[in-house]
């Protein structure tokens, strides 16, 4: 398992990228050796392999005056689609597990699936 601390930012396997919480818009994409999609002010999406060779798309939001990164966000854009949240709800999970251990506990979700705190 690798293990991962969340503490100062986030590791991107592909690119080779540490990503550091609070960084600004300009420093992002000084950091990212392409050019990130530009959703909407304040938002940025890269396709990336991370979370232990899972391969996605990862948003990152920026938020607060000024603005800096609070936020990632995870998820699929093209091949394999999910339209069933099930399977991709476990390809993400086994990816977590992966990267950070399993989870210290679990509820129900409101789609059904576990929530995890």
């Amino acid at each position: 398992m690798l293990h991962v601390d969340l503490s100062e930012g986030f590791q991107i396997e592909d690119p080779a990228v540490f990503v550091p919480w609070g960084i600004g818009e300009d420093e992002l994409l000084d950091l990212l050796p392409m050019e990130p999609h530009h959703v909407t002010s304040g938002y940025y999406v890269i396709d990336c392999t991370s979370l232990s060779g899972s391969k996605h798309a990862l948003g990152f939001h920026f938020r607060s005056d000024p603005s800096k990164l609070k936020e990632l966000e995870f998820f699929r854009r093209s091949n394999p689609t999910y339209p069933d949240l099930r399977p991709s709800f476990e390809d993400f999970q086994r990816h977590l597990e992966l990267t950070f251990g399993p989870p210290t506990s679990e509820s129900s979700g409101s789609e059904g699936l576990p929530h995890f705190r």
